[in-house]
């Protein structure tokens, strides 16, 4: 038996040139579909605002928000108040990627895409970049070059390399990890179909066992990646003062 890994449907966008001329067509119909999700349920849950009858929705958003803020102004403090609708919308949007594949007849998480969390991580990169020239200029480029002197230019080929892997480590590490428990559950459906006696047999528990893991996984993916990005604002929102 053999089983197609990493293939997708395609797409044809004839006004594009290539290698940009086609597009993974699953991939895109199951990321409109989470954030068809995302949208319905955060609007639900903002409905309840300004709160006039205490209710659990009301609860569930308050809970949401106020964890966020916390976590966010603890690590940014003031200057990372702005960005916390953009990681709630960061998390609950992975989230939900990663987790959408696990339902039946769905199709794959669109985070087992390197092309869907590549374009994640390039959007985090470049957010930072971007709110770090308009607070300091040119001059955030500054945190390159550590101090003193005579270590920082030495060190400064590593510390560029290090800012350039940021999307790729990024961008890997989500994708593998949700990769990962999709192949589990193929190998598990693999050995489940070749009758291989008490080996097959013990192996019909093992799709349960895979999708509450993968689901776990899912999870702590989606907090890692927003931790990270939080994590890689402090140098851009920080005072020259601290």
């Amino acid at each position: 038996m053999q089983e197609q890994i990493g293939q997708h449907p395609l797409w044809n966008v004839s006004f594009l040139p290539a290698p940009f001329n086609t597009v993974h067509s699953d991939t895109i119909v199951i990321t409109w579909i989470a954030m068809a999700i995302v949208l319905v349920v955060v609007g639900l849950l903002a409905r309840t605002h300004p709160v006039t009858l205490l209710s659990k929705r009301y609860s569930l958003m308050e809970l949401i928000v106020s964890g966020f803020s916390s976590q966010v102004e603890s690590i940014l403090g003031k200057n990372g108040v702005p960005f916390v609708p953009l990681i709630i919308s960061l998390f609950l949007f992975i989230f939900v990627l990663n987790e959408i594949g696990l339902f039946p007849f769905v199709g794959r998480s669109p985070t087992a895409d390197l092309n869907t969390t590549a374009a994640l991580a390039v959007l985090v990169i470049l957010l930072i970049q971007v709110v770090g020239i308009a607070r300091k200029g040119l001059g955030y480029y500054k945190h390159l070059v550590i101090k003193p002197l005579g270590l920082g230019i030495p060190m400064l080929p590593i510390m560029i390399i290090d800012e350039l892997a940021r999307p790729v480590t990024l961008a890997m590490r989500l994708f593998g990890n949700i990769f990962a428990g999709e192949i589990l559950l193929i190998v598990v459906a693999v050995v489940i179909t070749a009758h291989l006696g008490l080996l097959s047999t013990l192996a019909n528990a093992g799709p349960i066992v895979i999708y509450g893991f993968n689901m776990f996984v899912g999870a702590i993916q989606a907090v890692v990646f927003t931790l990270l990005t939080i994590a890689y604002l402090i140098t851009p929102t920080s005072d020259e003062a601290h």
